[in-house]
């Protein structure tokens, strides 16, 4: 049996042990994040959504995931 290796990565300033396969566009499928309602950033740059799919992660990226709240 193959043992999965995991990295480390920080997501809205909580660390995250994560496997080191996957992409962005996974992780945000697997956090149930609605894509049309957040901004991301990676390691302090704003991505454009678009291109999340070819994003790996590394060990250590820090994300934070931004949700848009309509008011008046």
């Amino acid at each position: 049996m193959k043992k999965i290796k995991k990295m480390k990565i920080k997501i809205n300033g909580k660390i995250r042990s994560i496997d080191c396969d996957l992409n962005l566009d996974k992780l945000i499928y697997s956090l149930n994040i609605p894509l049309k309602k957040v901004a991301i950033e990676l390691n302090k740059e704003i991505l454009d959504k678009n291109k999340i799919k070819k994003i790996k992660l590394k060990n250590n990226d820090i994300i934070e995931i931004v949700h848009f709240i309509g008011g008046g």
